[in-house]
C-alpha cells in the first residue's frame, strides 16, 4: 500500500491538512474493494481527485474510467446517456448506442454532481447498484454491467431528501464510505503552499519569473474566506501572474484582486422552512377567516343593541370598545359626531295592512320601480327572428339571404316551408 505522501506526488494533491490527510487515507483503503463510496464537499475543493485515486488504486485500474457530470446533461437525455438507447427510442435515436454503464463496464463511472439527478434516472441508478442490472431506453431486453460508482456532490444530502429530491434508498446505497474533503478556509496553513504551486505553475505556463507575497500579502491571503475554494485561489494567481509587472505583490495590491465582502462574522439563519409553501397560505387564510367571524359576531351584537335600544349616542358610548376593534382608525368616518342626521329604521310588529290603503312604509319607499325580467327567447324563436329580418333586408331574396346566415338556399327553403313564413 502506497503512502500518504506518495499518493499526493501521484495525484497532484497540495497540502498538509489532517481532514485533508484522513480523506486520502480512506480513500487509499477501500479502493481495493468495491464498494461504492460517495465524496462530499463544497464546489471547488478538489473532489475529482478521489476517484482517481480509488480507480488506480483498484484491480478495476486497467478498465475504463468515465467521469460523468450529472448536472450538465439535460434531463430528458441523461437516461440516454447512462444506460444507451435503442433505435427508434425517442425522435433523433437513428441508431442504437451504448450508455456509460455498458462501455465502463469492468471498469470504474465517477458520477459528479449526482445530487442534480432526476428522480426517474435515481430508480434506474439503484437497480444498477443493487444487482448490476439497467435496460437501454426503448429496450425491454435487461443487460448486465459490473461497474464501480464512485459519486461526488456538494450539496447537503439530507436537505435534498427531506425535500424529496434524492431518494433515501439511494443515498444509504451510494455512501457505503462516505469521504468528506474540508473547504479552504479550514486548511489555513495549506493556503500559502497552495498559491505558491499555482504561481510556479503560471510562472511555467507563460514564460515569465514567479510573484511573491510579502507579509502581509500572506496574512491577507490566510485571512480571505474562500468561498470558490481552490478554484477561486487558483483563479486569483493566475490573474496576478498575468497582470501585474512588479513581481513582488504587497497586500495593497493583492486586496484588488480579493472580492470586497463586508464581513466575514456569522450571521444566525433560520433554516426552517414549511415542507409546502401552502401551508404559510393556509394558516394567513385560517387567520382571516377567523378574524371575519368574530368581527361579523361583534358586528351582530353592535347591530342588536341599536335595534333594541333606538339611541345611537347612548350604544356608541357604551360600546366604544367594540366600535374601536371592529372600525379601528376608520370609526370616525363610520359614527359621524352628527348622529342626529342618522335615522334608526326601526322593524315593524307584524300587523295586518288593508290593500286600498296604502301604508307608511310603502309611501316611504314610493321611488322604488318594479322591474320585470325580459323572458329569453328560445333557439326556435331566435332563428326564426334571423331569417325574417335576413329576408326584410334584402326583399326577399332567398339567395342574399341565404349567404348572410350562412346556410345553403335549399336549407333556407326547408327552414321557411318549416316556419311556414
Amino acid at each position: 500500500m502506497e503512502s500518504i505522501q506518495a499518493i499526493k506526488q501521484r495525484f497532484g494533491i497540495i497540502g498538509n491538512d489532517p481532514k485533508l490527510n484522513r480523506s486520502i487515507e480512506k480513500a487509499i483503503q477501500v479502493a481495493p474493494t468495491d464498494i461504492s463510496v460517495l465524496v462530499t464537499g463544497e464546489s471547488g475543493v478538489g473532489k475529482e481527485s478521489i476517484p482517481k485515486i480509488i480507480h488506480q488504486l483498484s484491480h478495476r485500474k486497467h478498465g475504463k474510467y468515465i467521469a460523468v457530470n450529472c448536472g450538465a446533461i439535460p434531463e430528458g437525455t441523461i437516461d440516454s446517456e447512462l444506460f444507451g438507447h435503442e433505435k427508434g427510442a425517442f425522435t433523433g435515436a437513428t441508431a442504437t448506442r451504448s450508455g456509460y454503464f455498458e462501455v465502463a463496464d469492468g471498469g470504474t463511472i465517477f458520477l459528479d454532481e449526482v445530487g442534480e439527478l432526476p428522480l426517474t434516472t435515481q430508480v434506474r441508478l439503484l437497480r444498477v447498484l443493487e444487482n448490476g442490472e439497467f435496460i437501454k431506453v426503448g429496450s425491454s431486453k435487461v443487460q448486465q454491467t459490473n461497474v464501480r460508482i464512485v459519486a461526488a456532490t456538494n450539496v447537503n444530502m439530507f436537505e435534498a431528501i427531506k425535500k424529496e429530491k434524492f431518494r433515501e434508498d439511494l443515498y444509504y446505497r451510494l455512501s457505503t464510505i462516505e469521504i468528506n474533503l474540508p473547504p479552504l478556509r479550514e486548511r489555513k496553513e495549506d493556503i500559502h503552499l497552495l498559491f505558491r504551486k499555482f504561481a510556479s505553475d503560471f510562472a511555467l505556463k507563460y514564460k515569465m519569473p514567479t510573484i511573491k507575497l510579502t507579509d502581509d500579502a500572506v496574512a491577507l491571503l490566510v485571512k480571505f474566506r474562500w468561498n470558490g475554494n481552490i478554484r477561486q485561489l487558483r483563479n486569483v494567481a493566475e490573474q496576478v501572474s498575468v497582470l501585474e509587472q512588479n513581481r513582488t505583490i504587497n497586500g495593497v495590491t493583492l486586496q484588488n484582486y480579493l472580492p470586497n465582502t463586508s464581513s466575514n462574522l456569522p450571521a444566525v439563519v433560520n433554516n426552517s422552512k414549511s415542507e409546502s409553501d401552502f401551508s404559510s397560505e393556509r394558516e394567513i387564510l385560517y387567520k382571516v377567516l377567523f378574524d371575519m367571524k368574530s368581527d361579523l359576531n361583534d358586528l351582530k351584537k353592535l347591530t342588536m343593541k341599536l335595534m333594541e335600544n333606538g339611541n345611537i349616542s347612548e350604544v356608541q358610548k357604551d360600546n366604544e370598545h367594540l366600535i374601536q376593534k371592529i372600525y379601528g382608525e376608520d370609526k370616525d368616518e363610520e359614527f359621524d359626531t352628527n348622529v342626529e342626521d342618522l335615522e334608526v329604521l326601526s322593524i315593524p310588529e307584524h300587523t295586518e295592512v288593508n290593500d286600498s290603503t296604502p301604508s307608511e312604509t310603502e309611501d316611504k319607499y314610493h321611488f322604488a320601480e318594479e322591474i320585470e325580467e325580459e323572458e329569453t327567447l328560445s333557439l326556435h324563436d331566435k332563428e326564426l327572428e334571423l331569417i325574417k329580418k335576413s329576408l326584410e333586408r334584402h326583399s326577399g331574396k332567398r339567395k342574399l339571404a341565404a349567404a348572410e346566415l350562412g346556410i345553403s338556399e335549399r336549407t333556407l327553403y326547408r327552414k321557411i316551408k318549416q316556419f311556414d313564413l
